[in-house]
C-alpha cells in the first residue's frame, strides 16, 4: 500500500534529523581529539538538500572526502557489526564519532535486508535520534535486559583492554547498556591505544548537580586518584572541555560530568574504579574494566587489526 501523507511526513522528519545528528556529531569532533570530517567542514547552503536524503547516504557518496580518521573510524565501525551483529539480535548500539558508523551500518544491513528482526538499545538522545532516522527498531533495558553484543567506542584503550569512556558525555547509559551485553566489543582508530589511562584522555565522572562542588573536592582528594586535576564540565555536555563562562554541562540524565586529568598514568586502574564508585555523590565513571570482548582497532594504513577474545594478543604494551 502507498504510504500515507502522515508517513511520508514522518520519514521526512526522521531523515532531516539524521542529518541534524550528523552535523552534531562531527561538528563537535574535537570533543574527541579529531577533526570534523571534510564533508561537514565544507557543507554549504548548497549543500544542505543533499543532506535531506540522510546523513549516512551523504556520508558513503563523498567518502573520498573524508579524512583519514574518519575513514578509520567507519572500517572499524562497519567491521563490528559485519563481524558481531546478526539476525535476531539484542544489540546495544554506542555514542560518539565512532558509535556513528556501526549505528550507519546497521541501518544499512536492515535496509537491504541482511539483517531481520533485531531489537536495538541506544545509549544516548542522539544514538537513539540516529537510529530512529534509519527505521532502526529500539527499546529500552526497561525491555530487554539482556544483549547479544554492544559496540561502542572508547577515548583511550590500555594493554588490559580496560578503557576511559564518557568524551561524550554518555558514560552512565553506556555501561549500563554494555555491561549488560554477552559480548562488548570496542572499536577504535589506532590513536586511541596508550601504555596507561590518564594522561591521554581526562577522565569522566557523572555526578549529581546536588552540592557539586563538594562532590568535586572529595573525588580530586582520593588517594586512588592522586596526581589528577578536577574539574567541572561546562557549555556542552559533549566538548570534554571547560567553556569560560558557560553553565555546567548536563547530561541526558540530567547529571553534570568532572573530568579528571593526568600527567601520568593512573596507578591502580581497578582500585580508582572502586573509589569512585564508592564515592557518595558519584553516580558512575568512565572507567570501562574487565567489560572488554574484543577490540577491534583501524590502522592509518586503512587496515583493521583485532586485539582480545580470537584476535591477537596486545600489541601495544
Amino acid at each position: 500500500p502507498r504510504p500515507t501523507q502522515r508517513e511520508e511526513s514522518t520519514r521526512a522528519r526522521r531523515k532531516m534529523r539524521t542529518a541534524v545528528v550528523a552535523l552534531c556529531f562531527f561538528a563537535s569532533a574535537s570533543a574527541f581529539n579529531a577533526p570534523a570530517p571534510s564533508l561537514f567542514r565544507a557543507a554549504s547552503a548548497a549543500s544542505v538538500p543533499s543532506l535531506r536524503h540522510g546523513a549516512a547516504a551523504g556520508l558513503r557518496m563523498m567518502a573520498d572526502d573524508m579524512s583519514p580518521t574518519d575513514k578509520a573510524k567507519q572500517l572499524a565501525g562497519y567491521k563490528a557489526v559485519d563481524d558481531h551483529v546478526e539476525s535476531g539480535m539484542t544489540v546495544g548500539l554506542g555514542t560518539g564519532s565512532t558509535a556513528y558508523f556501526a549505528v550507519e551500518r546497521v541501518g544499512q544491513k536492515l535496509k537491504s535486508g541482511e539483517l531481520k528482526d533485531i531489537m536495538c538499545i541506544p545509549t544516548s538522545e542522539r544514538t537513539r535520534e540516529q537510529a530512529e532516522s534509519l527505521d532502526i527498531p529500539l527499546c529500552t533495558l526497561n525491555e530487554r535486559s539482556e544483549l547479544d553484543v554492544a559496540i561502542d567506542g572508547a577515548d583511550a584503550v590500555d594493554p588490559d583492554y580496560a578503557l576511559v569512556k564518557g568524551g561524550g558525555g554518555a558514560l552512565l547509559r553506556e555501561k549500563m547498556v554494555e555491561v549488560m551485553a554477552k559480548k562488548f566489543i570496542c572499536i577504535v582508530d589506532d590513536s586511541k591505544l596508550v601504555d596507561g589511562l590518564g594522561p591521554s584522555f581526562a577522565l569522566p565522572v557523572e555526578i549529581t548537580p546536588f552540592c557539586s562542588e563538594h562532590t568535586l573536592r572529595t573525588i580530586a582528594a582520593l588517594p586512588e586518584l592522586k596526581g589528577g586535576e578536577a574539574v567541572i564540565r561546562t557549555g556542552d555536555c559533549s566538548n570534554n572541555a571547560v567553556e569560560e563562562g558557560k553553565p555546567p554541562a548536563v547530561t541526558d540524565n540530567g547529571n553534570y560530568i568532572v573530568d579528571v586529568s593526568f600527567k601520568e598514568n593512573i596507578k591502580d586502574v581497578k582500585a580508582a574504579a572502586k573509589a569512585l564508585k564508592n564515592t557518595v555523590g558519584v553516580v558512575d565513571h568512565g572507567l570501562f574494566v574487565d567489560m572488554t570482548h574484543q577490540v577491534i582497532v583501524a590502522t592509518k594504513e586503512g587496515k583493521c587489526r583485532v586485539a582480545g577474545k580470537g584476535g591477537e594478543d596486545c600489541w601495544w604494551k
